[in-house]
């Protein structure tokens, strides 16, 4: 497969949608932890930190559980198309014979 060029990034993001999105999360998740951690790592009083940890854990797994259902989404999408495909190769098959 060539790599996108900039006129297909539009048609690859259209037809890739949910990796995307998948990919998105993960980056968010990503942005979402570090910016709790560096909350976390300010202060040393475990009421202070308990906020940080509660919205940016729970706000992190939720980003991480999004991606990994579009992501399994996306694969279960592929594994539909290319049944579809054999099937219409197989009905084919028969139609000739």
């Amino acid at each position: 497969m060539k790599a996108p060029t900039q006129h297909d990034l539009p048609t690859l993001l259209k037809a890739q949608w949910d990796r995307a999105l998948a990919l998105a999360c993960i980056l968010g998740a990503v942005i979402v932890l570090v910016v709790g951690y560096i909350g976390i790592s300010d202060t040393p009083y475990v009421a202070e930190q308990l906020p940080y940890f509660i919205s940016a854990g729970a706000g992190g797994v939720v980003l991480c559980a999004v991606a990994g259902m579009m992501w399994v989404s996306a694969d279960l999408r592929d594994e539909w198309r290319e049944l579809r495909a054999l099937r219409e190769q197989l009905a084919a098959s028969d139609a000739e014979v």
